[in-house]
């Protein structure tokens, strides 16, 4: 499907499916990809799910350097890296969130 000029809409009453038996799936966009499900859950369903580029939090001072993370989530939806400790080491106060 290709729509070089305008905007390209499917809409379908009971669902649109999408599916590469035999290969790769990939969307690309100049700006924002959006999944939305009003009513329902968005599943992310592999062996692997990969966040490339995140952001990474500020290393704490102390100890040595961690390569265990955690995924924090900004209020605004942002995500970044936290090293993880004991508790939770996200922090919302952080410019990452900005």
């Amino acid at each position: 499907l290709e729509s070089p000029t305008r905007s390209l809409y499917m809409e379908a009453p009971k669902g649109v499916k999408i599916e590469a038996d035999a290969g790769d799936f990939q969307a690309t966009c100049r700006s924002d990809l959006r999944l939305e499900s009003k009513d329902g859950e968005i599943s992310l369903d592999a062996r692997k799910i990969k966040l490339l580029r995140l952001p990474e939090g500020k290393a704490s001072p102390s100890g040595t350097r961690q390569t265990v993370f955690e995924v924090c989530v900004c209020p605004n939806g942002k995500l970044f890296l936290s090293q993880a400790g004991t508790g939770s080491t996200c922090q919302i106060s952080s410019n990452l969130c900005l």
